[in-house]
């Protein structure tokens, strides 16, 4: 397939965005427990620009997810191929996410960290797309909202490459 990228959301406007959630965040989080689990691989650049912005004590664990398995589009599929390490019970969960889709992994996954016992769980995505959701879940904490596009770029991939790139991107078919 040939195609081009096109930028969408630059670094410094994701970097201010950042800077509001943290804030936002740290408000809501005050005096708790604190658990940030991240996504793998998407949430990676988005978590740990967010974390180093956040003035709590705070600890950070990792789950793997899969619901693409290479292609553009979810399959609708979910596997947990790595979950935390740490406790959940009796504290405070926020999953940060690198993009609200369908919403079928997030729904897996909130599932899942239920029956952990935690006190809440909370989800922190940088992007959403909510004109994609085939199921009633949204973030209480988000980045940008997004047209249906498929994206890349500070985290996200198209076959594993473009996570590095320091903007988002949408991917445009020839």
């Amino acid at each position: 397939m040939e195609y081009s990228i096109e930028k969408m959301i630059s670094e410094t406007q994701i970097e201010e965005r950042i800077k509001e959630l943290a804030k936002m965040i740290e408000s809501d989080y005050a005096g708790k427990e604190l658990v940030c689990v991240g996504l793998l691989k998407g949430s990676i650049m988005f978590m740990a620009d967010l974390l180093k912005r956040i003035e709590l004590n705070l600890s950070m664990d990792f789950m793997k997810v899969s619901s693409y398995h290479g292609g553009t589009d979810s399959t609708g599929v979910v596997q947990i191929l790595k979950d935390v390490d740490s406790s959940l019970e009796e504290k405070e969960v926020l999953i940060i996410e690198d993009i609200i889709d369908t919403g079928l992994t997030l729904e897996t996954v909130k599932k899942f960290l239920a029956t952990k016992k935690p006190n809440s769980i909370k989800v922190c995505s940088l992007l959403d797309k909510p004109s994609r959701r085939k199921v009633d879940i949204e973030g209480e904490y988000i980045g940008f909202e997004i047209p249906d596009e498929f994206v890349i770029g500070y985290g996200l991939d198209y076959d594993e490459m473009y996570r590095n790139l320091p903007y988002i991107a949408k991917v445009v078919k020839r």
